[in-house]
C-alpha cells in the first residue's frame, strides 16, 4: 500500500505512464493495440511513417541507424511489428520482396547494412562496406516472419536455402545471431528440420556460455569483448514465450530464475533498461521504451504480468 493507503501502481501500469511519457508514436500504439484494446490500424498508420516508396523502412525506424534510407534491419523491425498485429501479408508483403529482392547479395539473401546507409549515423558497431556479405542477422527475421505469414515470393527461395546454411553450420557464434537464427526456425516450413537445429542450437548456446543461467551472478560476471557493461543474455532473450523453440534449452528453475529478474529490472519510472551500448542520447530514448515493449509481452507470455490497475 502507498503511504496515502491508496494501492501501489502495478509493473503494468508504471509502464504505461512510462510510455506515455517517453516512447515515439509507434511504440504508443503498439501498447495500446496489446493492453488496452487498441486497433491494428493505428499500429499500421503510425509504422507508415517509416515506410519508403521502394517498399523498405528507413527514418530510424531501428533507432542505431540513423537517416532515411531504407535498410534491411529496418525492414526486419517492420515486419515483426506487422506480424504482432497480424498484419504481416498482402500487397504490403509484396512490395517489401520487392525491394529484399533489389538490396540482396550475390547469394540471394541481405546484408546486415546496405551501402546506402553511408554518409549517415549509425552505431560504431556496425561498419558501413561498400560491398557487405550476407548476414544471418538480417536475413534470418525478415526470412522467418515472412515464411511464418505464409507469404511467397521468388526472392524466398534463395534467401532460405542461406538461412538452412549459416544456421545449420554455426560452430562459434554469438548471441544476437542466435537470435536472429531463431527467428528464422521458428517460422522455417520445415518443423522437423527446424526443431532438429533449434536443439543443436541450444547445445551451442549452453556449450559457449551465450546465456547467463544465474541473474544474480551479473554484476560479477564478464561480458564478452566488444560488448557493453552488463551485456547478458538471459533465458528469456531466446525464449521470449512458452512456445518458443528456446523454451527447451532451460529447465523450469532455469526459466523462472531468469523471469524473475526480467521483473525486477523494471525501473522506477516504470520502464526497462537498455543493457547494450548506447552511442547517442536520442538512441537511448527511442530503445527504452522498445525495451520496454519486449519485456511486457514476455511477462505476459509467461502469466507474469499484472492487471494495469
Amino acid at each position: 500500500m502507498a503511504e496515502n493507503g491508496a494501492p501501489q501502481p502495478t509493473s503494468l501500469a508504471r509502464a504505461e505512464r512510462f510510455i506515455w511519457l517517453t516512447a515515439r508514436v509507434l511504440e504508443q500504439r503498439r501498447f495500446a493495440y496489446h493492453f488496452l484494446g487498441g486497433s491494428a490500424d493505428g499500429v499500421e498508420a503510425a509504422l507508415a511513417a517509416y515506410a519508403n516508396p521502394d517498399g523498405g523502412y528507413g527514418h530510424a525506424l531501428e533507432p542505431d541507424l540513423r537517416g532515411p534510407v531504407s535498410q534491411p534491419l529496418h525492414t526486419a523491425h517492420a515486419l515483426y511489428v506487422l506480424d504482432r498485429i497480424g498484419r504481416c501479408g498482402g500487397q504490403r508483403a509484396e512490395r517489401i520482396c520487392r525491394y529484399l529482392t533489389e538490396v540482396s547479395t550475390v547469394q540471394g539473401a541481405l546484408p546486415a547494412l546496405h551501402p546506402s546507409l553511408r554518409g549517415y549515423p549509425a552505431a560504431p558497431w556496425l561498419p558501413v562496406l561498400d560491398d557487405p556479405p550476407s548476414a544471418l542477422l538480417a536475413t534470418g527475421p525478415v526470412v522467418g516472419l515472412l515464411h511464418r505469414n505464409e507469404v511467397w515470393h521468388a526472392w524466398l527461395f534463395r534467401a532460405t536455402d542461406f538461412c538452412w546454411q549459416a544456421v545449420e553450420s554455426l560452430e562459434r557464434t554469438h548471441p544476437y545471431e542466435v537470435e536472429a537464427a531463431l527467428a528464422f526456425l521458428e517460422g522455417a516450413p520445415d518443423r522437423p528440420r527446424a526443431e532438429a537445429a533449434a536443439r543443436r542450437l541450444g547445445s551451442l548456446v549452453r556449450a559457449q556460455r551465450l546465456v547467463l543461467l544465474e541473474p544474480e551472478q551479473a554484476a560479477r560476471t564478464p561480458v564478452p569483448a566488444g560488448y557493453a557493461p552488463g551485456e547478458h543474455h538471459f533465458a528469456y532473450d531466446y525464449a521470449a514465450a512458452p512456445d518458443s523453440l528456446a523454451r527447451r534449452w532451460f529447465t523450469d528453475a532455469e526459466t523462472d530464475r531468469a523471469l524473475d529478474h526480467l521483473a525486477a529490472l523494471q525501473r522506477e519510472d516504470g520502464g526497462w533498461p537498455v543493457n547494450w551500448r548506447t552511442w547517442a542520447p536520442g538512441t537511448a530514448l527511442e530503445c527504452r521504451p522498445m525495451v520496454t515493449l519486449k519485456a511486457l509481452l514476455t511477462l505476459r507470455a509467461y502469466g507474469r504480468l499484472t492487471g494495469r490497475q
